[in-house]
């Protein structure tokens, strides 16, 4: 591509002098945006936009969590791990979830893979103190479910407020 090619000059119908954003359009912010999307779409033609780099790099693992009165109860889908690939922390009122997924072969033929390998690290706040030697972690079918009993403390601290209409 050269940079005659980037120029609007004499590429529709009309006249080779007249820029194309000018010739026979109403509305000129219109033609400036679609110039703008085919300037773009000829520079990125060739590159290969179709899959970010790291799918699920920045919350993988897709955590749920849910809290009641007595316990905070952490789920985490894990496919394709095994209790030891992962390894919980829990330090100063943060839940930390760390790993690796390694890849299962080596194929050097293969040239194209949607499966994330690598190490992950996902950290969760927990907002109350939790009772640390209660916790209990349970992994099951690719799920790992984390249950951190609320201290006696953090229950008796909560304090319900009435809503009045």
């Amino acid at each position: 591509m050269t940079v005659r090619d980037l120029i609007p000059w004499g590429r529709n119908n009309g006249s080779q002098n007249t820029p194309a954003v000018w010739r026979d359009e109403p509305n000129p912010f219109l033609t400036l945006h679609r110039e703008m999307n085919r300037l773009f779409d000829d520079a990125l033609r060739n590159f290969d936009l179709s899959m970010p780099s790291f799918p699920m790099a920045a919350g993988w693992p897709n955590v749920e969590i849910s809290e009641t009165d007595k316990e905070i109860r952490v789920t985490a889908e894990l496919p394709g791990l095994d209790e030891k690939d992962v390894e919980i922390l829990l330090d100063d009122g943060v839940l930390t979830l760390k790993g690796e997924k390694r890849a299962e072969n080596d194929d050097k033929e293969r040239h194209f893979s949607e499966r994330f390998y690598g190490r992950f690290e996902r950290r969760i706040p927990l907002g109350t103190e939790v009772e640390e030697d209660k916790v209990d972690a349970r992994f099951k079918n690719g799920v790992l479910t984390v249950k951190l009993p609320k201290d006696a403390r953090a229950r008796a601290a909560v304090k319900r407020i009435p809503i009045k209409s």
